[in-house]
């Protein structure tokens, strides 16, 4: 891991992180190709990306319902009370989340709100390529299931010998996923983004993926909704002298051993921290059946921030803006009001960052590479659709009418003006409906724009307008 000492006034920057920042123009070029041939031959080009890229192909993508209910027979009794008691706790968090519509009346009988409704459709990208992911499934479709979504599908790639996790399958079923589908890479994103032969498409596109899926996401998002443009894993351990230098080694490996390309940093005002935990890192990668992966990350992605005090530790995590926060420090909690960009917040020694993985019930679907700045974990609210409500009655039009004329005429939007004017014109006459629609249309200048605006001068900028630097 790479060390960073800052001493006095100095602070940690964005070019200290040497983040990669956005996706490479030959991962986005490549995922584009994919995603334009499958919209134009459907299920044909799929087949053809799903051989080429997975070495397998199913006769047909769509996994029979029964394959999927089989799975919770096939899997350990000890996994299946294990997921049953995470979809219950996630179930239980989201359900606190869900929103109501709501409507307010003004004194004029004027009616306003907001009228909430689910997602028609949504597809759970679940990665299967290093490791398998229960816990994406349950994480991606529960939320939706709370929030109303009536189909929710499952996409995933099969592995080489044509097989599914029955890990993954199993957990489908227990999340209530309607239909699974065994497909991944971009063409799996395009499948349901489009639809083809096979694959109805649906609203949102949501869940994980590497580089390919990620660009696939972000290149048709705007013809159906994507939840975020995930990156790498990442962790961000705060830790002053009272952490205990093997568990935060195990807390930095827990992010390691998902990709050579997972980010991880440690932030402290104890100097020689670094040294300590670093040193047990050793003692336990060693151990690790994922070692080379472990060591690649913490190797090429690991950053050792070292501060001479706690503001500039917690400066140093706001720019990190991590997907997860571990606070390994004496009174934790009260730390938490300091933290302004953070994923999830992992509050003390005991709140294991796996923890949230798997069982808490926060949602693990969280924004990364410093997306946490402006982005919010996977929720409820990410499959319902807000639709304003706006009912007036002749009163409140009435009043609210000539501030409409004034703003529209500013604005040089005549007709603008002139829906309100005629409504205008139309209740002063006291009635529904214009006895005479040719009269009604006379003189709409003065029924839109009622007086001359006093327009006021341009405001000039600096430097313009004036006489020459020279004059």
């Amino acid at each position: 891991m790479r060390t960073i000492r800052l001493e006095g006034a100095s602070r940690l920057t964005r070019k200290d992180l040497q983040r990669a920042g956005a996706l490479p123009r030959e991962v986005m070029e490549a995922a584009e190709a994919i995603v334009d041939d499958v919209r134009e031959r459907g299920d044909e080009a799929v087949r053809e990306y799903c051989l080429r890229f997975d070495g397998a192909c199913p006769s047909a993508f769509r996994v029979p319902d029964e394959l999927v209910r089989d799975s919770l027979g096939h899997v350990d009794a000890g996994f299946l009370a294990a997921l049953r008691k995470a979809h219950d706790q996630i179930l239980d968090f989201h359900q606190r989340e869900r929103e109501q519509s709501w409507f307010t009346t003004r004194p004029d009988g004027s009616i306003l709100g907001v009228r909430l409704t689910p997602v028609p459709s949504v597809a759970v990208y679940v990665p299967g390529g290093r490791a398998q992911y229960p816990s994406t499934v349950l994480m991606d479709a529960i939320p939706a299931k709370v929030a109303g979504v009536p189909r929710v599908v499952m996409v995933t790639p099969p592995q080489r010998d044509g097989s599914l996790s029955p890990y993954t399958l199993a957990a489908a079923a227990v999340a209530g996923v309607d239909e699974v589908y065994a497909v991944g890479g971009a063409q799996a994103v395009a499948a349901v983004a489009y639809g083809t032969e096979s694959i109805p498409r649906v609203a949102k596109v949501v869940g994980p993926g590497n580089a390919y899926v990620a660009a696939a996401k972000r290149y048709v998002m705007g013809d159906v909704g994507i939840d975020m443009v995930a990156g790498p894993s990442e962790v961000c351990v705060l830790a002053d002298s009272s952490a205990d230098p093997a568990i935060v080694a195990a807390d930095l490996m827990a992010q390691a051993e998902h990709d050579p390309m997972a980010a991880c940093y440690l932030v402290t005002d104890d100097a020689g921290l670094p040294e300590r935990v670093l040193a047990a890192v050793e003692l336990l990668v060693a151990q690790s059946p994922r070692e080379e992966i472990t060591r690649s990350s913490l190797d090429g992605r690991g950053l050792c921030v070292v501060c001479d005090g706690l503001d500039a530790a917690l400066d140093a995590v706001d720019l990190i803006a991590p997907e997860h926060l571990e606070l390994h420090c004496r009174d934790a909690f009260s730390l938490l009001g300091r933290v302004h960009n953070a994923g999830a917040i992992f509050v003390g020694p005991w709140s294991s960052e796996p923890l949230g993985d798997y069982v808490a019930g926060p949602n693990h679907t969280l924004p990364t590479g410093g997306t946490a700045l402006f982005s919010n974990p996977l929720g409820v609210y990410d499959f319902q659709k807000r639709s304003s409500v706006i009912a007036y009655t002749p009163e409140g039009l009435a009043a609210d009418g000539p501030a409409v004329q004034e703003l529209a005429q500013a604005e040089g939007l005549w007709a603008h003006a002139l829906s309100v004017g005629l409504r205008r014109r139309l209740l002063e006459g006291g009635g529904q409906n214009f006895a005479d629609v040719t009269a009604a249309c006379e003189d709409a200048m003065s029924t839109a724009w009622p007086r001359k605006l006093d327009v006021p001068a341009p405001v000039l900028l600096p430097g313009f307008g004036g006489a020459g630097p020279d004059d």
